[in-house]
């Protein structure tokens, strides 16, 4: 007898596939944090450096999730990746993890620049509604809360209604939001290039650098690897992609390619208009260093077109991750590892509701947490954990299932995937030295998750275990 419960439904085709890595990982960090970047380590030359270096991290860790998403292509991507590789405990690690602190403070770093940039226009919500009076924002000092703060949980939340409403509609959001948005990008480089203000002597212009050396590089790696982040997303939407065994990894190679470009022009153009220390200035700072070239170039009118191209690729960003990140404790509840309501799909949309609702809720308190520089530290400590031992269980799955169906095998194998988890490792380590206070929250949120983990475990071992069967007795 077939199950008439609601399944999820095949109806992302490829472009809205590569849409979704697009857009959700070019989203605030390429307006802004050049700015970061630079006066960690000093040099249009070593901002170029990082840049190139995190993306062929990224573009090594897409080639590995490449192989599992083909091979394992199911709502959660890394949830199903690690439950195969290493058991149900890191999967529902992994899944925890996303669900209360990367997944949702990347969203939350979305809204918070979404904010930030529509401030240009209404300088009001920069104001501070309420402090409370307890050592627990950013540096331990009182927490703010600010008007734009709650215009940014508005945004939030009507994405999550949008995606509540069909992944057909959100996906369709998601490609005509991203084309746009590709397009206004494209706008400003030209922008930048063919300005009478540029000037090519700007690359060999340094500033002093703030740590610099190899703690500095790692510093701006983490910066670079926040504007990269999402493109693990596609495979998240395992269940409900078409011919995922093929769209999945163009998905995730193709869209990592394409985003690297984008930020290797980008910032072409920003040195070429602006010298380093314009890049790593006071007013980059504020507004952005796309903001910044865009008034040498155009004036204020310039810089109000930034505004408007960021909060467009902000929203496509926030779109994508909403879209992605529910299916995560989606997988986890069905499994039986998460609070059960989280597993219902809608009856007509076939999209997991309360996921949704979840994933928004946790957003919108985790955004009034702290400034973007502090959030998205947040997200790459405890994401890296993950994406690190993710790569590594390509290796576990080759040896543990050698016989199981792998229509893409990783190029480079094992160099690659091995490559990836030993940067992953320098960099947790850097990023623990560096914010302790943000890399503790993750550690924190994760160890959180443990008496759920085995309070979930236990309730399955007993509606799995026979009528009447006593369990054994410890020592038995």
């Amino acid at each position: 007898m077939q199950s008439s419960k609601p399944t999820l439904r095949r109806a992302l085709g490829p472009w809205s596939a590569i849409a979704v890595v697009i857009g959700t990982t070019i989203g605030s960090g390429i307006f802004l944090v050049p700015t970061a970047m630079v006066k960690a380590v000093g040099s249009p030359a070593m901002v170029f450096a990082v840049w190139i270096f995190g993306g062929i991290l990224t573009l090594f860790g897409a080639l590995t999730y490449a192989e599992l998403s083909s091979a394992l292509p199911d709502a959660g991507g890394e949830y199903v990746y690690l439950n195969a590789a290493y058991g149900r405990f890191f999967g529902f690690i992994y899944g925890w993890t996303q669900t209360w602190v990367a997944k949702t403070a990347s969203i939350a770093t979305l809204g918070t620049a979404f904010f930030t940039y529509l401030a240009n226009f209404f300088p009001g919500l920069n104001g501070v509604l309420y402090t409370v009076p307890l050592p627990i924002g950013p540096h331990w000092a009182p927490l703010e809360i600010r008007f734009g703060q709650l215009l940014a949980i508005a945004v939030i939340l009507f994405l999550a209604g949008v995606n509540y409403l069909g992944v057909r509609v959100g996906g369709g959001v998601q490609v005509g939001v991203t084309v746009l948005k590709l397009a206004l990008i494209g706008g400003l480089i030209v922008a930048g290039l063919v300005s009478s203000h540029g000037n090519v002597g700007n690359f060999h212009v340094s500033m002093p650098a703030d740590p610099g050396g190899v703690s500095g590089f790692f510093v701006a790696l983490v910066a670079a690897l926040w504007a990269y982040d999402g493109w693990n997303n596609a495979g998240m939407l395992g269940s409900e992609i078409e011919k995922p065994q093929k769209n999945l990894p163009r998905a995730l190679i193709g869209g990592t390619v394409c985003v690297m470009a984008v930020y290797l022009l980008a910032n072409v153009a920003y040195f070429y208009v602006l010298s380093g220390p314009e890049v790593g200035g006071e007013e980059s700072t504020r507004t952005g260093v796309a903001a910044v070239m865009m008034r040498h170039v155009m004036g204020q009118t310039g810089a109000a077109m930034v505004s408007v191209a960021a909060m467009i690729s902000i929203f496509a960003a926030l779109n994508g991750s909403i879209l992605s990140g529910s299916r995560v404790p989606y997988a986890m509840a069905r499994d039986g590892y998460f609070f059960s309501s989280m597993s219902r799909l809608h009856p007509q949309f076939r999209t997991p509701t309360g996921a949704i609702v979840l994933l928004g809720l946790v957003s919108s308190l985790v955004l009034l947490s702290g400034q973007y520089e502090q959030l998205y530290t947040l997200v790459i400590f405890p994401s890296w954990i993950l994406y690190g031992m993710t790569a590594a269980s390509v290796i576990v799955l080759r040896r543990r299932r050698p016989d199981l169906e792998r229509p893409y095998r990783v190029w480079g194998y094992p160099v690659v995937p091995v490559l990836f988890v030993f940067v992953s490792l320098a960099l947790l380590y850097s990023t623990l030295r560096k914010s302790p206070r943000e890399s503790g929250i993750g550690l924190a949120v994760i160890a959180a998750g443990l008496p759920f983990y085995f309070h979930w475990k236990a309730r399955l071992s007993e509606r799995e275990r026979p009528s009447g069967v006593t369990p054994p007795a410890p020592g038995d």
